[in-house]
């Protein structure tokens, strides 16, 4: 009768709250239409080209009572379109929207109601000499440049923010050196799509082979309509898996993509080549002139862009002097900081309430009234790095990141099947990998076939643990609580009977086969003995000595891999334990490697493709930095 009573209780609150947030969502949107008012503009850029653009201005601006301005820039869309239609929020945030600025949103060029050529991550240019040498700083210039000229009633003080590529933007506008802006925060900014979203290390994130459509096809002509629903390739099963395998080799892509240019993009530059390398914002980020205060925000279970926010905010850290630069890394999936759902989970794991409220009353709204709204002196109170411990379940906060106190651990991946931190035994491990059998990387069909992956980044790893083609390796139980806080770094030794292989490493936290669920916890999950995927990365290793030149393995020599997983606060609890899974495929997450040397792995064909069996030895091991 009591687990009765609790059960009602829960699921009355759980409904009040969904009742409270349709509320307040109605209450959001007539807001806006009483206290704000839209114009529309085309602003004309230095080479001549227009960029359509929504701005919201509240009714109340006046001389007297100015507002500075908030921008965002993307190339999803600015609807709606219609002169006297409003969205249902000018920003995710309520709180901002509340605050009052004056909202901008623009479609960037070549996308929507924009003129011009789109191209995936547009390239910085260096040394500008002309009107036509233009990029994403530029434009952002121009933008904010007639914005302050012909704005009614705006303070002179900009911001700007997106999330996903409109965080990329966000970061290029910071680069512009425009002296009105005064504070950026990209959000799971993507900063390189060699090593994030598209790629990572090498291997193609085949996981997004439904999005080329929305990237790789060129508007006809201005638009408020979207112009590429037909290109998407028509799927006439449920089973996602068994699709994407028909996609196997890369080159049946070309059956569904042959007239996609950002397929064709991919194609034809399956390294780190100069295609790549200009369209990286991260070396452009040192010794930046005018460079705003940055909030860098991201999510720990970001599948899409983790390496994003971690490597812009080291980058501008470490080669800048005298910035305002601060870090907020949630218990968020990709963007899920400007969702609140009241319960915050990711996955099947629940973090506490309000998770996403918290971040967006408590860092960033005080961050953009601190920079445009109030002195702008840099004295904010907000830390240097506001991180959420994923295992505590609790916010941190801390005055450097990473951190340099930090005691780096060798886990060694021992023959026995146990990880150790001292010295390396002999012996090796080992596994056949076979690519007509791949390792699934998810047992959710539904997110095989969605946009793009999300929830696989913190999901129960027994249903990959138990195949013959994974390594498992674990400490005992632990006696008391490890904090890992910074980056990790794995540096195995392998060998192969191919001349090519994938390493997929996963770091796991073992819950104890007595866990309790959570209030909240999905009904058909049990977190007793749940492995929580915590980490994990890829690595082709092809590429294990350079990304622009390849290299095939030697077969059946011992030979070094070492690449770098992203970077983690997590504590591993007193009663768990530490797990570290190996395989080489995780599918269809990434594609799957011929495990023979080919040139290009995109123009594979189905005979290439072979059984292998890997060798991961004793002396392999995944270093970490841990917390005291």
């Amino acid at each position: 009768m009591k687990k009765l009573l609790f059960l009602l209780v829960i699921s009355a609150l759980s409904f009040t709250i969904n009742a409270q947030m349709m509320s307040t969502a109605q209450q959001d949107s007539a807001f806006i239409r009483e206290n704000y008012v839209k114009s529309q503009v085309q602003i004309t850029m230095r080479d001549g080209v227009k960029l359509f653009t929504n701005i919201y201005t509240p009714k109340d601006a006046s001389p007297t009572n100015q507002y500075p301005i908030v921008i965002q820039r993307t190339c999803y869309d600015v609807a709606p379109y219609g002169k006297d239609d409003y969205p249902k929020m000018l920003y995710y945030s309520r709180y901002m929207m509340r605050e009052k600025f004056i909202f901008v949103n623009q479609d960037v060029r070549g996308r929507w109601m924009s003129e011009g050529i789109w191209t995936n991550m547009t390239p910085q240019v260096i040394n500008k000499t002309k009107k036509t040498d233009i990029d994403e700083s530029t434009d952002t210039y121009d933008t904010i440049d007639w914005l302050v000229k012909n704005t009614p009633n705006n303070n002179g003080r900009v911001g700007q923010y997106g999330i996903s590529y409109p965080g990329f933007y966000t970061v290029a506008g910071a680069l512009s050196g425009h002296p009105a802006l005064k504070a950026a925060s990209p959000q799971a900014p993507v900063s390189d799509f060699f090593f994030e979203d598209f790629h990572h290390n090498g291997a193609f994130t085949v996981g997004y082979g439904l999005t080329f459509p929305v990237f790789g096809v060129q508007h006809p002509k201005p638009t408020p309509d979207s112009w590429y629903d037909d290109k998407f390739p028509i799927i006439k099963t449920a089973d996602g898996f068994e699709w994407y395998k028909t996609m196997t080799p890369l080159k049946n892509f070309n059956k569904v993509y042959g007239d996609n240019f950002f397929w064709q993009e991919h194609t034809e530059h399956p390294n780190y080549d100069d295609f790549w390398q200009k369209r990286s914002i991260i070396p452009h980020l040192k010794n930046v002139k005018n460079l705003p205060a940055m909030m860098v925000v991201g999510g720990w279970f970001d599948a899409e862009d983790l390496p994003g926010p971690l490597n812009v905010y080291k980058n501008i850290e470490k080669n800048n002097t005298n910035v305002y630069n601060t870090l907020v890394m949630g218990p968020f999936g990709h963007g899920d900081w400007a969702r609140e759902r009241g319960h915050h989970f990711h996955s099947n794991i629940y973090f506490g309430d309000s998770v996403a409220t918290y971040f967006q009353k408590n860092m960033e709204l005080k961050f953009f009234k601190h920079f445009l709204k109030e002195s702008g002196d840099g004295k904010t109170g907000l830390p240097e790095a506001f991180l959420f411990d994923t295992g505590k379940k609790e916010w941190r906060e801390f005055s450097e990141y990473p951190v340099k106190t930090a005691q780096k651990v060798d886990f060694f991946l021992n023959s026995t099947g146990k990880i150790s931190t001292g010295m390396a035994e002999n012996g090796f491990s080992e596994y056949v990998s076979d690519p007509s059998k791949p390792v699934p990387y998810t047992e959710d069909p539904k997110q095989i076939l969605g946009f793009s992956p999300r929830n696989y980044m913190s999901e129960d790893q027994r249903f990959a643990g138990r195949r013959t083609d994974v390594l498992v390796f674990e400490t005992d139980i632990l006696t008391e609580d490890m904090t890992l806080g910074g980056e990790i770094m794995a540096n195995l030794k392998i060998s192969t009977t191919g001349t090519d292989a994938d390493f997929f490493v996963k770091l796991i936290d073992v819950y104890p086969g007595d866990e309790k669920n959570s209030p909240y916890t999905p009904k058909h999950i049990t977190l007793g003995g749940y492995q929580q995927m915590v980490r994990s990365e890829i690595m082709r290793s092809r590429f294990r000595n350079s990304f622009l030149k390849p290299e095939p393995l030697i077969a059946n020599q011992k030979t070094d891999v070492n690449f770098r997983l992203q970077d983690v606060l997590h504590t591993f609890k007193k009663g768990h334990k530490i797990m570290i899974q190996v395989q080489s495929t995780a599918y269809p997450l990434f594609d799957i490697n011929p495990q023979k040397y080919v040139e290009n792995i995109y123009k594979a064909e189905e005979t290439d493709f072979q059984k292998a069996t890997q060798r991961v030895y004793a002396d392999s091991k995944i270093t970490v930095e841990v917390l005291k």
